[in-house]
C-alpha cells in the first residue's frame, strides 16, 4: 500500500518548523533557500527531469532563488510571510500564485516566507533580460487578484 505522508500544521511560522528536513538550497543562483521535497526529482528514487515536482520552500529575510524560466505551469501558495517577485510584486500569506509556461522570474523575500511550490515541469535556469528585474522588489506593489 502507498505511503501518506502528513505534515501538520504548515501555516505556523516557517521558521518554527524544525522538525521538518530543511536541506539548503545550493544551485548557483541561489542564496539561503532552504527546501523539502514533498515528491518529485530526487524524492523515493524519482529521477525523471520531465516529472512534475512540490516542495515547501523556506526563504530567510534577504534570500532568493535563481532567475529561471518555467517549461510548464508553476503554483506557489504563501504559506507564511511576503514573497517578492522579480517585476516588483509582493505576495503575502494566503496568496495562490500560478504561472504558465514560459514565464520567467526571481523570486526573493525581503522579510522572510514560507511557501509551497508545484511545479507540472523543471524550470530552465536563465539570464535576465533588461527589464525583467525590478530594483526594490515588492516596494510597495501588490499581487494582482483573480
Amino acid at each position: 500500500m502507498p505511503d501518506v505522508t502528513v505534515f501538520r500544521d504548515v501555516l505556523r511560522n516557517g521558521f518554527e518548523q524544525t522538525d521538518l528536513p530543511w536541506v539548503p538550497w545550493t544551485e548557483p543562483g541561489r542564496e539561503g533557500v532552504e527546501f523539502v521535497v514533498l515528491w518529485g526529482p530526487g524524492h523515493a528514487g524519482e529521477e525523471d527531469t520531465a516529472s512534475s515536482a512540490s516542495l515547501l520552500l523556506r526563504f530567510p529575510p534577504g534570500a532568493h532563488g535563481d532567475f529561471h524560466e518555467h517549461l510548464g505551469h508553476e503554483l506557489m501558495l504563501v504559506l507564511d510571510g511576503t514573497l517578492d517577485h522579480s517585476d516588483g510584486r509582493r505576495f503575502h500569506r494566503g496568496d495562490l500564485v500560478i504561472e504558465e509556461p514560459g514565464t520567467r522570474h526571481q523570486m526573493s523575500s525581503e522579510t522572510g516566507c514560507t511557501v509551497l511550490a508545484v511545479r507540472a515541469r523543471p524550470a530552465s535556469a536563465r539570464t535576465p533580460l533588461p527589464g525583467e528585474i525590478t530594483t526594490g522588489v515588492g516596494a510597495g506593489a501588490s499581487a494582482d487578484a483573480v
